[in-house]
């Protein structure tokens, strides 16, 4: 039996990133904490757990200053893009905040060409677009109540896409693990210096991030953290120099799946969502497993082409 390679090696752990992933929208509404706070704490751990590793500190000794600003950057958007990821959740519920983060396979297939430098793609386009009918059938399917947390999940969409492009276009010149941490801590120092900002702009996020959590909260947040956090996104940069961003985040939008199956085991959300809505997600679906089948391998020439994104991160 032949090697796998490393497509089809980035293919399989990619999927496994998506269906741990797929615990962050549970494990969100199971914390009690306010948005901010949980997405702070979040970022905190895992930085906390990185800067343990010698591997992380040679890391970021090697990337030239002006990369780890620009990573820097990048994690500031993915800071944001879990606070609204959550708020979207605390708005409306786990299956319907998961499920908004397919809207960001339209904004990556327009912004990745741009900011990973690579042709625009018509074919992408149209698989993105194929998409909508599937999320507007899940805002139809959902109470009224819920509308908001579609928004600002909408929001959370938006910035995957430009944050998985960007680490697409930069992702090659730096270590995984110090990409991580340098990205997550510059995320966690922007949530902190924004907090108060944030508490008067967007009140459904307020708290402060500074809240001891509980002992159930502290338990979850460690789940969230190193299992949900850490290890997908730390393994997403390494798998998705191998395929593009486009590519990732039609695979992540599996996510709202494994979501809502857990939703329904775990929290019994199947008695507030219609028909219509599961009738949206089979769409989401649909696209993502006919992205395999239409899309043909291209030879990339310069290694900086090949990258990643976070999911969402990568991202989320």
């Amino acid at each position: 039996m032949s090697a796998l390679s490393p497509a089809a090696r980035a293919q399989l752990q990619i999927h496994f990133c998506v269906l741990l992933w797929g615990f962050t929208a549970i494990l969100g509404k199971l914390i009690s904490l306010t948005a901010l706070p949980l997405v702070w704490w979040r970022m905190l751990l895992v930085v906390a757990a990185l800067a343990l590793l010698p591997r992380t500190w040679r890391g970021i000794r090697a990337i030239p200053p002006r990369l780890a600003f620009a990573y820097a950057g990048i994690g500031v958007l993915v800071a944001l893009h879990w606070l609204t990821f959550y708020g979207a959740i605390k708005l409306s519920n786990a299956s319907v905040g998961a499920t908004c983060i397919a809207l960001a396979t339209p904004f990556t297939a327009l912004i990745e060409p741009k900011l990973a430098r690579r042709p625009f793609s018509m074919r992408e386009l149209a698989l993105g677009i194929a998409v909508l009918p599937g999320v507007a059938l899940v805002v139809g399917g959902v109470p009224v109540s819920m509308r908001l947390g579609i928004a600002v999940g909408a929001l959370s969409a938006l910035f995957v896409a430009l944050f998985g492009s960007l680490n697409k276009r930069l992702v090659e010149h730096g270590d995984a693990l110090a990409v991580t941490g340098i990205e997550l801590g510059a995320g966690t120092l922007a949530l902190t210096l924004l907090a108060p900002l944030i508490a008067l702009l967007f009140p459904a996020f307020a708290g402060s991030p500074f809240v001891l959590p509980g002992a159930r909260d502290a338990a979850l947040l460690l789940a969230l953290a190193l299992a949900c956090t850490l290890l997908p996104f730390t393994l997403s940069l390494v798998a998705l120099r191998h395929m593009s961003a486009f590519a990732a985040q039609l695979a992540v939008n599996l996510e709202p799946v494994y979501a809502i199956v857990l939703a329904i085991l775990l929290l019994g959300e199947q008695r507030e969502l219609t028909p219509m809505f599961y009738a949206g997600v089979a769409i989401i679906l649909g696209a993502v497993l006919v992205h395999p089948l239409v899309s043909r391998p291209r030879r990339l020439s310069q290694p900086e082409m090949l990258g990643t994104a976070e999911a969402k991160s990568v991202a989320e």
